[in-house]
């Protein structure tokens, strides 16, 4: 069985009490960046389908296409089945439901938990790439060197090697103690 977090629990039992099984609108509490990354996990599980939206009966749109035609988001069978209700074979799949969108995103998606952080370089010039040419020098760098460099607070530079950098860019920041220089931190 399916292992669902409360929010994903919630965003299916609420599309299984409507028509179509539409899941929009989100619980208030699940914004931006969050539903995107909450919508894309069920996207990946089978749970959730985009669908082509009919505006014209009223659906809510969850993003646009980009032709002028928008899409929403549909509780699957796996979904139903997954918060423990059987899905009626009439209902299998709204009007205007297509496999297609489905099958083009999931493969991507699904591959995305297990590999390695996505390759994003930053941009050149920034503070972010100033940190990392410091880091990626063959002696690296003190926090206090990258706080004159960079006019950061130590805990900035914390902050930015921790999140950033290991985080989202999955860089491998080491940190050792040097003799006459204190803590050194590094990229290798």
């Amino acid at each position: 069985m399916t292992q669902l977090s409360d929010t994903q629990a919630l965003i299916l039992s609420a599309a299984a009490q409507r028509p179509e099984r539409i899941a929009l609108p989100l619980p208030e509490s699940l914004r931006g960046g969050a539903a995107a990354k909450v919508v894309g996990a069920m996207i990946a599980k089978g749970l959730l389908q985009e669908v082509d939206a009919d505006l014209r009966k009223g659906e809510p749109m969850w993003r646009e296409t980009g032709d002028g035609h928008g899409v929403t988001l549909v509780a699957t069978d796996a979904g139903l089945a997954a918060i423990g209700i059987e899905p009626e074979d009439t209902h299998s799949a709204p009007v205007g439901a297509t496999d297609a969108p489905t099958e083009e995103a999931a493969p991507d998606t699904a591959s995305e938990p297990d590999a390695a952080p996505k390759a994003r370089t930053p941009r050149e010039g920034t503070k972010q790439a100033k940190l990392i040419a410091m880091l990626r020098a063959s002696d690296g760098a003190t926090i206090e060197e990258i706080m004159v460099a960079l006019d950061w607070a130590a805990h900035t530079i914390r902050g930015a090697m921790a999140g950033a950098l290991k985080k989202k860019l999955g860089l491998e920041v080491t940190s050792e103690k040097v003799e006459g220089r204190g803590r050194v931190y590094a990229i290798r």
